[in-house]
């Protein structure tokens, strides 16, 4: 499977949380906590490989931020989530992403050099637009609980950049 056909199917696991959470009144908090967690972990795991196998200096960078970042934001939900007596519960949602994952991170382990360089950064721009919608149409409009709705409205705006971190990244590669 090509990085455009795993960037797709994480697209489209997070566009079926859109759509079936607006269906049925939202996801709850528990599996909220859930989601957010399962997709800062996917972040997390593409950063590391990304770390082992890029030469390139910007990948390796942005790489970094996004381990660094999303485990910032794995400890306060973790640490909110213990703190509201609230464990975060699977779902066919955060069970979809870590699958779409799963294909993804397979997919990169056969890509070398500028092809793989490519392959991250093109994913790390499909998911995170993916990500930023979900925040806005299904994670905040449905979090109960006003402590969690804040940690996701606080991680948003670092969502936002890393966005267009990863944009700057993947235009700076299609130059070379």
């Amino acid at each position: 499977m090509n990085s455009s056909k795993i960037a797709v199917a994480l697209a489209a696991s997070l566009f079926l949380v859109s759509a079936s959470a607006q269906d049925k009144g939202g996801p709850s908090d528990p599996q909220i906590a859930g989601i957010v967690v399962a997709a800062d972990q996917i972040d997390i795991d593409a950063g590391k490989l990304a770390k082992s196998r890029t030469k390139n200096k910007q990948v390796s960078e942005f790489a970094q931020l996004m381990i660094t970042d999303h485990t910032a934001v794995n400890k306060q939900a973790s640490a909110l989530a213990k703190k509201l007596g609230v464990k975060p519960e699977e779902s066919a949602t955060s069970q979809s992403l870590k699958s779409a994952a799963r294909k993804n991170v397979a997919n990169l382990k056969t890509l070398k050099g500028a092809a793989f360089d490519k392959a991250y950064t093109d994913n790390e721009v499909a998911y995170h637009q993916q990500v930023l919608d979900a925040i806005d149409k299904v994670l905040i409009p449905s979090a109960k609980n006003a402590e969690l709705k804040d940690l996701i409205t606080k991680a948003r705006p670092a969502m936002a950049a890393h966005l267009d971190h990863a944009k700057m990244v993947q235009s700076s590669l299609a130059k070379k």
